[in-house]
């Protein structure tokens, strides 16, 4: 066996999941395109695999600027193994091998099929999506059907393969990786009892419109936390109400959403693992309704939904949210069903049905 991810320079769900799918699968190799050892400790004791590309620091930071040259990058990944998971939002599946490949799908690429989310404000890589279009969906059709299984992070992207592939796909929800009974470390100069957006700093994201929510809430407090490429103007535009903390590890993570009120996310969203993680802690979201947070989020159970990513839409969830009664407890086992081991017993089924077809 052996296991894919398109790149190892961020930290986000996706990520999440290549930690639990290592393991699921102890000692089995990953390949990817690019990555950045600094940014994990946990994959350490795993044999990471990645490609030419790694050789270019800036790529390592800054995989995006590599896009023209990821598909050569994964075709020329050769992979000899019976069967190969990959997990992959665009580039992973397309790897080289003459076994079978199951696709943990997070979303059919972005730049291909919600190219005016993924690059809203940057008109050039808009232009430059265009330009590569043909090329690259012709890429992306061909390596989507070299694989024998598809299995999709919620309803939404279900449906997303089915429109871009028509391929039916399999629902298995990731798992929240996130020990709620782990070490908890306060982030410094933070004081408990604020609203907080975790996200990566990306503007389909929405983030931006969260903070703006927090002047029409001055008697509250938000915190960001994440990292990305916007985090710098964002901080320099930021309501007096609003902390950006940029990326934190997972001991800081935990404290955050312990002490936390409650969760915001205006993200258009996958699958949604944010609320889950809020929800180990008994803590309520105000969500965007749409995509995977249909699937993860139980409206006046767990949180409450607005239709736009607007400041004064937002602004009012927030509000309807802190006025409920909520119950901690249930919010809380509202996450049981997005347990690692749960998530591990169903892909170790997958596989073996894979591997009795491969023999």
């Amino acid at each position: 066996m052996a296991l894919a991810h398109d790149y190892l320079s961020e930290r986000g769900g996706a990520e999440r999941v290549v930690v639990s799918l290592t393991r699921a699968f102890p000692g089995v190799p990953l390949y990817t395109s690019v990555h950045d050892p600094d940014l994990y400790a946990d994959l350490a004791d795993v044999d990471v695999r990645a490609s030419m590309l790694n050789r270019v620091g800036i790529l390592r930071r800054r995989h995006r600027a590599a896009l023209p040259m990821l598909p050569t990058a994964f075709g020329r990944l050769r992979v000899d193994a019976d069967l190969v998971v990959c997990s992959s939002s665009g580039w992973a599946h397309g790897i080289a091998t003459e076994g079978r490949k199951i696709v943990y799908c997070h979303n059919p690429p972005r730049w291909l099929y919600q190219r005016d989310q993924y690059v809203a404000g940057k008109k050039r890589y808009y232009a430059a999506g265009l330009l590569l279009d043909p090329y690259l969906r012709r890429w992306d059709q061909r390596a989507a059907h070299s694989c024998a299984r598809y299995l999709a992070n919620s309803s939404a992207v279900a449906h997303r393969i089915r429109s871009a592939y028509g391929i039916d796909a399999e629902v298995l929800p990731p798992p929240t990786s996130l020990d709620a009974s782990g070490p908890r470390v306060p982030i410094e100069g933070v004081e408990p009892g604020y609203l907080v957006c975790v996200a990566r700093m990306m503007r389909y994201k929405n983030v931006e419109q969260v903070a703006e929510a927090f002047r029409l809430l001055p008697d509250q407090r938000l915190l960001v936390v994440g990292d990305g490429g916007q985090l710098a103007e964002l901080r320099s535009k930021a309501p007096s109400n609003v902390t950006y903390v940029g990326r934190v590890d997972d001991d800081q993570l935990r404290w955050a959403y312990a002490n936390s009120i409650g969760l915001v996310s205006a993200a258009y969203e996958d699958f949604g693992l944010t609320p889950v993680e809020a929800a180990l802690y008994g803590k309520p979201s105000a969500l965007l309704h749409w995509g995977g947070f249909l699937d993860t989020t139980i409206e006046g159970i767990t949180g409450v939904f607005f239709d736009e990513p607007t400041p004064v839409v937002i602004a009012d969830a927030v509000r309807r949210m802190l006025l409920e009664r909520w119950s901690a407890p249930r919010i809380a086992t509202t996450a049981l069903r997005f347990s690692e081991s749960g998530f591990i017993e169903r892909l170790h089924q997958i596989v073996d049905e894979e591997l009795g077809e491969a023999a």
